[in-house]
């Protein structure tokens, strides 16, 4: 992968979704005054990657909710230690790492809501609100909203409608004041930290279905790199970049291999049902790099 080949594909961002790296939530019903009901099914919305259009292409990125649900389905046990310490939000001094640090206790929350950790839930959530302070978002998050977050703290889908409506104000402040570019770090920030999940999770309970969804952030990095090129010509963006450029590189020789079955068809209920199946060919050896290098670079974001 070259960079001048993606400096030549990538001039601007159109939309940035920021809401879709904290949309989680694992099964309960909205009550009460203080719950959202704006998303009448929130299941939807996470289960599906979120769309950002650039140009004239659109690309695809996953929400780490979707990461956090599938480790909960594996059994794997709650694991705090793989986390970033809420703590450490008070000793981001710089714009870049307050922004990919947001993104990063995005996916944070998400996985600790899903584990019904809710004292860890509230943890993260100050320091979101403290980030978001930091970078001028902090409408999202006032004290009425931060109130309703504690009132409906063990209401999974409660949750997930409040910060669902949260960051679509934030990402509405992003995108009107031009600062696209805080966007697309709170992005890159929530992916690395879902990659690292799964990869830590995979060294204590192996999993076809962790291994696979490993091999295919082969394509997912490639539209992330694209997403930060326009940024190129700051150090800090370069230095991003560039580590994920490497990262990328270890994906490499992951495969896909499609295999053609014939499509079923329901004539009762005009249905079309497409049986063909596309498998990723991923081997130990190249986890255990890609495992090494998203370490490296999350626990580089992270101190």
């Amino acid at each position: 992968m070259r960079i001048s080949s993606n400096k030549a594909i990538i001039k601007s961002i159109l939309i940035v979704f920021t809401s879709s790296i904290f949309l989680f939530g694992c099964g309960e019903s909205v009550d009460n005054e203080d719950a959202v009901t704006e998303d009448a099914d929130p299941m939807k919305t996470i289960q599906g990657s979120r769309l950002i259009q650039m140009d004239d292409a659109v690309f695809s990125l996953p929400s780490p909710i979707q990461t956090s649900l599938l480790i909960l389905q594996t059994g794997a046990s709650y694991n705090v230690d793989m986390l970033n310490l809420p703590s450490k939000a008070a000793t981001y001094s710089v714009t870049m790492s307050k922004a990919i640090n947001l993104g990063i206790y995005g996916a944070d929350l998400g996985y600790v809501t899903c584990y019904d950790q809710t004292q860890d839930a509230l943890s993260y959530l100050k320091a979101i609100r403290g980030l978001a302070d930091d970078l001028g978002v902090s409408s999202a998050f006032d004290a009425k909203t931060l109130a309703r977050f504690e009132n409906n703290l063990g209401k999974k889908d409660s949750i997930l409608s409040l910060v669902s409506v949260a960051y679509r104000a934030a990402d509405s402040y992003l995108k009107t004041s031009e600062r696209s570019d805080i966007g697309v770090l709170v992005l890159a920030g929530g992916w690395i930290e879902g990659l690292y999940f799964i990869t830590n999770i995979l060294k204590i309970q192996d999993s076809q279905e962790i291994k696979d969804r490993i091999g295919t952030q082969k394509n997912t990095i490639d539209n992330l790199i694209k997403l930060l090129m326009p940024y190129y010509d700051d150090p800090d963006f370069a230095q991003l970049t560039d580590e994920l450029i490497e990262l990328a590189e270890e994906f490499d020789n992951v495969e896909f291999n499609y295999e053609f079955k014939e499509s079923s068809h329901d004539a009762a209920n005009n249905l079309t049902t497409i049986n063909s199946e596309s498998k990723v060919v991923i081997t130990d050896e190249q986890i255990s790099s890609i495992s090494e290098k998203i370490a490296s670079i999350r626990n580089e974001i992270v101190e």
